[in-house]
């Protein structure tokens, strides 16, 4: 409804959002999916029955009206909405169902407890905040849709049941009634089904793909979810990065040019984005980068620094412009924030006074207690550093993996706390050269960094029969926005020997690879070709366009950090029949 409408005979389908009685004459803001428009319900416009029905009406009735567009009495229109210059004089009104009072306000600054709005999900989806986010979603996936079948891809749904094979996360199984004591799994991803397809010569595939992990969850993480399964032959990796940068920065500036995003995008190797910036998904909208001092660190008498080092530990230092002059109760408030990301503690050396580094004196510098060190030694340092006068070197120590994770976290609240982050900036990067191999400590063996279907670098397979696995770069890469993974994918192994090999150092015995993956292996000997994809989760995506903080804000029927399901009740028993039909018994 419009001022171009005025004079129009109407019918309009929609819910009561606001009731206002003034003085006989009632006013409703009428809401239906595509907004809000006021409406009018006088007397002297309806029947005696209509208007005791008009007396009757409250919030969340559902209702059909029948009446004629005008334009609002000047100086009452309301220009915080698209329809506030007009509304809508009654003559017909037919209530569609009536309601309960709601357990909470249909308003976008809903303060409800978020297990209520699940429980009442059906009502939660009315406020217009989540309209827009089910919008965004289905405009997201329409857009992918289109892009890649402009792209030469097709469009092609694979199994849901399928066999267990171990891909990282716990699947999920299925009982199967037909066979009994046996099992389908449902997929953690499409992974072997989409190299199974470039066997089959289709070259360009995608797949809106619903996938399955039975791990534990945080805000960004659901037991079900949905990416973008994505595989092309004859490729090499800047063919697939290529084609998704196109992918993201056109969806970013059709759907919300509210954001500015650069192209091309920033590629960052694995090792340069731990060194700089001690995580593999990395917010790049600011600097605080860091540095490794750990040579500077050993010329120091400070003995945690000694017993880091002795035992292989780095110790990492990172610079925050304009913190120097923080008092040492501040220090001791960030060192307590340290120790809650895990670290045993936090070193620091604050700079104050103008000039230049060179200029530095005694009287310039605070350090931590335990730190004893001369001014040239801190000079070194804050060159190292990149820091200047007035700045806050933080200094990190821990065995590598460690030191980098707590610094990254440490860099993230800073970064939170001054606002370094501009909210109308999306920051892409990929990440690649990620290492083969991993190291499990609590399995004792190798693990896929990736998975292990992805191929070593070129001209390094010679190296998976050496000591050092952990050295072996592979051919995986990220794609990254704003401190979080968007999307992961590989080149993949395509030749069965290779493949094997993968499989015997991850320690599957020859049994163990038959019977797992004798499938995809037997298929390799038919002429398989080189092939790679890449898999970005849409409700990510989605999450980050809309500017939703969980991932359960963009997702129509989503799960609580627990795997549960508050509206249906699920998981929930069965009775024992559907068990018996199973073969299947629950053990206490």
């Amino acid at each position: 409804m419009r001022a171009a409408h005025d004079g129009t005979v109407t019918t309009l389908s929609g819910w009561v959002s606001r009731r206002r009685d003034h003085g006989g004459i009632i006013f409703i803001d009428l809401r239906d999916r595509s907004g809000y428009v006021q409406v009018v319900l006088n007397p002297e416009h309806l029947s005696s029955a209509d208007y005791q029905t008009a007396e009757r009406l409250r919030s969340e009735w559902c209702i059909e009206l029948t009446g004629t567009v005008r334009l609002r009495p000047e100086g009452s229109e309301n220009p915080a909405l698209p329809t506030g210059e007009v509304e809508v004089m009654v003559e017909g009104l037919t209530v569609l169902n009536q309601s309960l009072t709601p357990p909470f306000y249909i308003t976008d600054d809903v303060d409800a407890d978020e297990s209520l709005r699940l429980r009442y999900r059906y009502l939660d989806l009315r406020r217009p905040k989540m309209q827009d986010n089910l919008r965004l979603r289905h405009q997201a996936v329409k857009y992918i849709r289109d892009y890649l079948d402009g792209h030469g891809f097709l469009e092609i749904e694979t199994p849901i049941l399928i066999k267990s094979t171990p891909e990282g996360a716990r699947d999920y199984l299925v009982p199967s009634r037909t066979h009994p004591g046996n099992f389908y799994a449902l997929p953690q991803s499409p992974q072997q089904l989409k190299q199974l397809l470039m066997v089959s010569g289709v070259e360009r595939y995608f797949q809106i793909a619903r996938c399955f992990r039975d791990e534990d969850l945080r805000a960004d993480r659901q037991p079900e979810f949905t990416q973008l399964d994505l595989e092309m032959s004859f490729v090499e990796e800047e063919d697939v990065l290529g084609l998704i940068e196109g992918l993201y920065a056109g969806l970013v500036r059709e759907l919300t040019p509210q954001f500015n995003v650069k192209t091309p995008f920033l590629r960052l190797s694995y090792a340069d984005a731990m060194a700089r910036f001690g995580s593999d998904k990395p917010d790049l909208r600011y600097g605080l980068e860091m540095a490794d001092v750990s040579d500077l660190a050993a010329e120091t008498e400070f003995r945690v620094f000694h017993g880091i080092l002795d035992r292989g530990g780095i110790i990492k230092a990172m610079a925050v412009p304009g913190m120097g002059g923080l008092t040492g109760s501040d220090m001791r408030r960030m060192e307590e924030t340290a120790k809650e990301f895990g670290a045993a503690g936090m070193s620091h050396v604050r700079l104050t006074g103008e000039g230049t580094l060179e200029s530095l004196t005694d009287d310039d510098v605070s350090l931590s207690p335990g730190l004893r060190m001369p001014v040239e030694w801190v000079r070194r340092l804050a060159e190292r550093a990149g820091a200047q006068r007035g700045d806050l070197i933080v200094l990190m120590a821990g065995p590598a993996r460690l030191a980098n994770q707590w610094l990254a976290a440490m860099r993230a609240h800073l970064a939170a706390q001054m606002e370094l982050a501009d909210p109308t900036v999306l920051s892409f990067a990929f990440v690649t050269d990620f290492p083969l191999f991993d190291w499990d400590d609590d399995a004792g063996r190798w693990d896929s960094a990736h998975h292990p279907f992805t191929a070593p670098a070129a001209g390094c397979e010679g190296m998976l029969d050496g000591n050092d696995l952990s050295s072996i770069p592979s051919r995986a890469y990220d794609l990254v926005c704003n401190g979080s993974e968007l999307a992961s994918g590989s080149i993949r192994i395509h030749r069965r020997e290779l493949q094997e090999k993968i499989f015997s150092i991850l320690g599957y015995s020859p049994e163990q690879i038959a019977e797992r993956f004798g499938h995809i292996l037997e298929a390799f000997d038919y002429g398989a070709p080189p092939h790679g994809g890449i898999a970005p989760g849409i409700d990510r995506l989605v999450a980050i366009l809309a500017g939703a903080d969980s991932l359960r804000e963009v997702i129509a029927f989503p799960k609580t950090q627990s795997g549960s399901d508050l509206l249906f009740g699920a998981p929930s028993g069965v009775d024992a029949g559907q068990l018996q039909d199973l073969a299947i018994r629950i053990v206490e």
